[in-house]
């Protein structure tokens, strides 16, 4: 029993530590919001200049650079449409980036679990061999107390930096979902600055 909640105990961490890994490399800003298509959004000032956004996108692929390639692609569409399908096709990056916090997530609530059950057994370990402590043997209650204390730290050891990480990957999520939609939604309303324009004088008159 005592090998098994250890065992649990160490795979729970090494989850813990892979996507903490994982989610920082992918969260990285130039990964999900690089600097070339960010420029290239803001020098894409015409039709003329959209194949210049196309190539750098494909070169560059990234969650912006899909949502720009799928805004170019549908420019035919009415703006509205177009502003919806962008938006369905955002939720689905941004889902992926938050891909793995997930279990960040349940190692924050597993891991001190974990380490209470392994507590638990010590204390039972302990107790049992109180009895053999009367006759001079104080081997089980050595085990006991090591064992209760050790599952302890290794579940805060385990849980406190999947839990730092949890909260910071969640925020970092945010930073780069508000910069794509402000980079797509300048890019759609420059290419649809005459429909825009239009529809504005319509619904006024």
């Amino acid at each position: 029993m005592e090998l098994l909640i250890i065992i649990l105990l160490v795979g729970t961490s090494l989850a813990g530590l892979t996507f903490i890994v994982e989610r920082g490399l992918a969260l990285r800003w130039k990964r999900v919001v690089p600097p070339e298509v960010e420029n290239a959004v803001e020098n894409c000032l015409a039709a003329s200049d959209l194949p210049m956004l196309r190539r750098v996108c494909e070169q560059a692929p990234s969650p912006l650079s899909r949502l720009l390639l799928l805004a170019d692609k549908n420019r035919d569409w009415p703006f509205e449409e177009n502003v919806d399908a962008l938006q369905t096709r955002a939720r689905y990056e941004v889902v992926k980036l938050e891909r793995g916090l997930v279990i960040l997530e349940i190692v924050v609530g597993i891991a001190p679990l974990l380490g209470l059950v392994g507590t638990i057994y010590g204390l039972i370990i302990l107790f049992g061999g109180m009895s053999a402590a009367a006759s001079g043997d104080n081997s089980n209650i050595a085990n006991g107390i090591a064992l209760a204390l050790r599952a302890t730290l290794m579940g805060l050891l385990t849980a406190i930096p999947s839990l730092v990480a949890w909260s910071y990957y969640n925020k970092k999520v945010e930073t780069p979902a508000v910069e794509m939609e402000t980079l797509c939604d300048e890019f759609l309303r420059r290419q649809y600055r005459g429909e825009t324009t239009d529809a504005k004088a319509v619904s006024k008159d």
